[in-house]
């Protein structure tokens, strides 16, 4: 039988994608002549509609805007009075993401960085515990705030870097937060309502991110000394095949995968690399087949709760280019450079 809770949230959340900013409304920032003129050409949007009531007036401004926007469409989807109960756990599971990125910026801080730049999201900031992480003078501040917050699944990860704070320890670390992440999501959709799916969208990132790995280490030398960076449980990629190719040479990473979506995959990246020599070619090309992958399973989805991980990856990508294209007009950069680094 048909959940009305459910059509309810799937209707609310499948109407705000026209809301979005659409590849035209890019394409019309990026002819902007400054700022104002820019978020003009978006007002028709609903993060348009919110930015135009607001004084921002540089690109901390609108950053800073942005991820509280981003804050408070998160807040009034948990705040509907029927929400399905499935929807709430997709909501807080997804958003410790931007929890892991915090406790690194508060790494970082600690490691001698002037200051942490943090986001406004998650669930340190929903404690109203944000500055107490930013201002955390050692790890063991750091780990109080965190159980503080019910996150003691991230604590195992801080505990090594107070015995050992190299480099080395600190990347190990922020993998081992990220490895964390995905195996909190992994188990929460194991006990929700179309959950197989999820934990397959999930697989398959964890896959990308693996392989995103191999070649930036082999691109920047690294080789075998990565797989200790490696993210457990992914789907169609093993972990001894990722393992095997880091010793290898960008252009044998395609014939060692047997997925032939991901041997495509690595051939666009080892020729966008050759073509380059640009690492950050990587990035571009496995970001945007993330985004793919990610919408062609979970944006069909309706009457799910996965509508939720959907609209919440949406209103993602959206801030990520709409903070990519600003930052490029407010430093004067030809906007002709960054069409690659966009996600659409």
């Amino acid at each position: 039988m048909l959940d009305p809770r459910y059509a309810f949230i799937s209707a609310c959340l499948k109407g705000e994608e026209p809301k979005t900013i659409t590849p035209e409304h890019i394409d019309r920032m990026m002819a902007a002549s400054d700022l104002q003129d820019a978020l003009a050409t978006i007002r028709d949007t609903d993060i348009g509609s919110y930015l135009e009531e607001l004084p921002v007036r540089t690109f901390d401004d609108l950053d800073e805007c942005l991820w509280r926007y981003l804050a408070q469409r998160i807040r009034y989807v948990e705040s509907f009075k029927f929400l399905p109960g499935d929807i709430l756990k997709i909501s807080r599971a997804y958003v410790t993401k931007y929890d892991v990125s915090n406790i690194k910026a508060a790494l970082q801080r600690i490691s001698g960085a002037e200051r942490a730049v943090m986001i406004p999201v998650g669930i340190i900031n929903a404690n109203s515990l944000l500055d107490e992480l930013s201002n955390a003078e050692n790890v063991d501040d750091i780990i109080r705030l965190l159980i503080q917050c019910k996150l003691g699944d991230f604590v195992p990860a801080l505990e090594q870097y107070k015995t050992e704070a190299s480099a080395k320890s600190k990347l190990l670390v922020e993998t081992k937060l990220e490895g964390q992440y995905y195996k909190d999501m992994l188990n929460m959709a194991r006990g929700i309502k179309d959950g197989s799916v999820l934990a397959m969208a999930l697989g398959l990132m964890i896959d990308l991110t693996n392989l995103q790995i191999a070649c930036r280490a082999i691109i920047e030398g690294i080789g075998a000394d990565a797989a200790e960076f490696l993210i457990a449980g992914g789907y169609r990629i093993p972990d001894k095949t990722i393992r095997e190719s880091l010793p290898l040479k960008m252009a044998d990473i395609p014939e060692r995968l047997e997925d032939s979506q991901y041997q495509e995959i690595a051939g666009e990246v080892s020729a966008a690399y050759e073509r380059t020599e640009s690492i950050t070619a990587v990035d571009e090309i496995i970001d945007k087949h993330k985004f793919g992958m990610l919408r062609d399973i979970l944006s069909p989805r309706v009457l799910s709760p996965l509508v939720m991980a959907w609209y919440l990856i949406l209103k993602e990508i959206e801030i990520r280019n709409l903070r990519l294209i600003i930052k490029t007009i407010v430093d004067g950069v030809p906007s002709q450079g960054i069409e690659n680094c966009l996600v659409l």
